[in-house]
């Protein structure tokens, strides 16, 4: 980010306060388009440029019309909007005639859906049937089912909102993966590498994701596709916009979040330092060189030329080869932090989830 680019641009912390918003609204709004950001730098957050703020503050109904816009509102108050009892809000939700924005686990661990309070109010504008009076059959059919609409609805709402978000051909790819199983995926996503790097881009969980692994199980499955023609949508999806991410551009595979700085020496000389003939893993393919510091060996049947991967390795810490047994041993250890530290490496994310 340059200095020019600074200047006329702020983080979403100082946004938020100039715009008089708590961060979980500045982020609502931000994400529904309220508010606009722009990416700034490779992998940094995102901001927003002053001249956006100055379009907000001058609007006459700032600050309490973009305070409203971004109101959420649980099932009593949105009930109350309605002037409807809870349970037949309720009822409504679970039939999909609104879409939750978010939801949160509360200290019991249920499910708390919240709804923005501007669509509960449109709603009650477009459709005043269904708020008195018995429900229509077809509703009452998929009660009677035990329909619950809410987690697929806010799953299509969120993915909207994370397609929205970014341009990159492969970010957009995760953003679909995330919502399937992983065996989805790996069904659709044949390649390791494509999967690693469309895993590397997943977008972030909401956030107030919980901690415990009883509450984040939850969470989890709520995230995924479960029903099986939405499952099936997901993969069709997955698959268009794979073709699309492979047109662009193929996947990172490993070693290039690693910065090559030497060529390999010609055929017949003897492997560099960072080479090991005898590999370490049991995975490795016999005869087949090990560099260290990567995750897995090169895809099979590569016969161009590659540019060696160098791993910062301070020689003049390390201990020299042979030896008596300990010093060997020490020598192992040594070289296995420093890959394992190079191997920490990753290619900063082409897109800045909101």
């Amino acid at each position: 980010m340059t200095v020019d680019e600074g200047a006329r641009t702020v983080t979403a912390g100082q946004a938020a306060e100039e715009l008089e918003l708590r961060r979980g609204e500045f982020r609502l709004a931000a994400q529904l388009g309220l508010v606009r950001t722009v990416p700034v730098g490779d992998g940094e957050r995102r901001r927003v440029q002053r001249a956006e703020i100055d379009r907000l503050r001058a609007a006459p109904d700032f600050p309490d019309g973009l305070r409203e816009r971004v109101r959420e509102v649980g099932t009593r108050e949105a009930a109350a909007l309605l002037s409807v009892p809870p349970d037949r809000f309720t009822r409504l939700v679970r039939t999909g005639h609104l879409s939750p924005v978010r939801f949160y686990l509360n200290r019991y661990r249920a499910v708390v859906w919240m709804y923005l309070a501007g669509e509960v109010t449109e709603f009650a504008r477009a459709r005043p049937a269904l708020l008195t009076g018995r429900l229509p059959l077809d509703v009452r059919e998929r009660l009677d089912a035990h329909e619950d609409a809410r987690p697929r609805n806010w799953r299509a709402r969120r993915l909207a909102l994370l397609l929205r978000a970014t341009n990159d051909p492969w970010a957009r790819a995760a953003a679909i993966a995330s919502m399937l199983h992983p065996v989805h995926v790996a069904e659709v996503v044949r390649d390791p590498y494509e999967r690693a790097h469309l895993d590397r881009l997943r977008p972030p969980p909401q956030p107030g994701h919980p901690l415990s692994p009883a509450a984040r199980e939850v969470t989890d499955r709520l995230a995924l596709a479960d029903a099986p023609d939405e499952v099936h949508w997901h993969r069709m999806g997955l698959t268009l916009a794979l073709k699309e991410a492979r047109a662009d551009r193929p996947a990172a595979h490993p070693g290039d979040a690693v910065q090559a700085r030497a060529p390999l020496p010609a055929r017949g000389s003897e492997p560099p330092p960072d080479v090991d003939p005898e590999p370490d893993s049991e995975s490795a393919p016999s005869g087949t060189p090990t560099v260290r510091g990567l995750e897995a060996p090169p895809p099979h049947g590569a016969e161009a030329p590659i540019e060696r991967l160098a791993v910062a390795r301070p020689e003049a810490h390390l201990p020299p080869r042979g030896g008596s047994p300990r010093t060997r041993l020490l020598d192992r250890l040594l070289r296995r932090k420093t890959a394992g530290a190079t191997r920490g490496r990753r290619v900063q994310r082409p897109a800045a989830w909101p």
